[in-house]
């Protein structure tokens, strides 16, 4: 008979390919009790029941929200983000110079912190850009993550991890012990409750795709659907921000890997090259 932690981990999985270790039952059962208590439920084995009940769709929405861990900060691992002004904006401004349009994805991008990020950036590069249409997506599983990000509202630990002060007086007003981002900025990003998985945006293809930290949490299936899908949605002469640790090496055939870093940019190569080749990781160097 399947305890409610079997019942739960394999209903995340199949859900989000997120796997959860056999060993955290004890603090999956302090995050999952509060949701419980708040949807009427006696205890967490029948919340976990619910997820195959009548209310399935509601009930998994709930507890996908509570079990993801949405943990992000502004400008996180600096080094990429240095990389991204330095190396892959010059690279874009003249790939993309005849379209003079951009499209950018930050896949499970948590409370928005990473999508805002990338608007500060284009926007302190504004007279590189000028005349260019900058369009960035965030999604992520979590809907209450999503409703954070399109809120813009930080408190005092969030806008102090990673966010220098000039940035913050200039893009954040203050409000009693909350940072709100500017109006202006948040136009500039759209965010969308997706499953990557399940219904990854299908509107044309990205020349950046951010999906950084969360290779970690799949296991070896599901990292292979994964990058099949982010491969997909990358534009020829795009490029893939991975996180730190994380690497297609040993995972997919779907990339050629040239270097070991931690940091990794994949470039995926225009049509006439690949026809022959798969696309390259490029290192990024500090």
């Amino acid at each position: 008979m399947p305890t409610w932690f079997d019942v739960l981990r394999r209903e995340i999985k199949q859900s989000t390919c997120v796997v959860i270790d056999a060993d955290r039952a004890a603090s999956v059962a302090s995050r999952l009790s509060p949701l419980a208590r708040d949807l009427g439920f006696p205890d967490i084995a029948h919340l976990c029941l619910a997820m195959m009940g009548p209310r399935r769709a509601q009930i998994h929405r709930a507890v996908v929200d509570a079990m993801m861990i949405n943990e992000t900060s502004f400008f996180r691992d600096r080094l990429p983000f240095d990389e991204f002004r330095c190396k892959i904006m010059p690279q874009l401004l003249a790939a993309r110079a005849a379209s003079r349009s951009l499209r950018i994805w930050s896949a499970a991008c948590a409370t928005g912190q990473e999508a805002y990020s990338l608007a500060m950036m284009f926007d302190e590069e504004a007279r590189l850009f000028s005349g260019w249409s900058i369009e960035i997506l965030a999604t992520d599983v979590s809907q209450s993550a999503i409703e954070t990000a399109r809120a813009g509202v930080y408190n005092q630990f969030q806008v102090q991890r990673g966010l220098p002060v000039s940035q913050l007086l200039r893009y954040f007003t203050r409000a009693n012990d909350t940072w709100t981002i500017a109006e202006h900025m948040k136009s500039r990003v759209r965010f969308e409750q997706r499953n990557i998985l399940e219904n990854a945006p299908s509107t044309g293809s990205f020349d950046v795709i951010c999906c950084r930290n969360l290779m970690y949490y799949f296991d070896s299936e599901g990292k292979k659907a994964l990058l099949k899908r982010l491969h997909e949605a990358l534009a020829p002469g795009g490029f893939l921000l991975l996180g730190a640790t994380e690497t297609p090496l040993g995972v997919s055939d779907e990339f050629a890997v040239s270097s070991h870093h931690p940091w990794l940019s994949a470039r995926k190569l225009d049509r006439a090259q690949s026809q022959n080749m798969r696309p390259q990781l490029r290192l990024v160097r500090g």
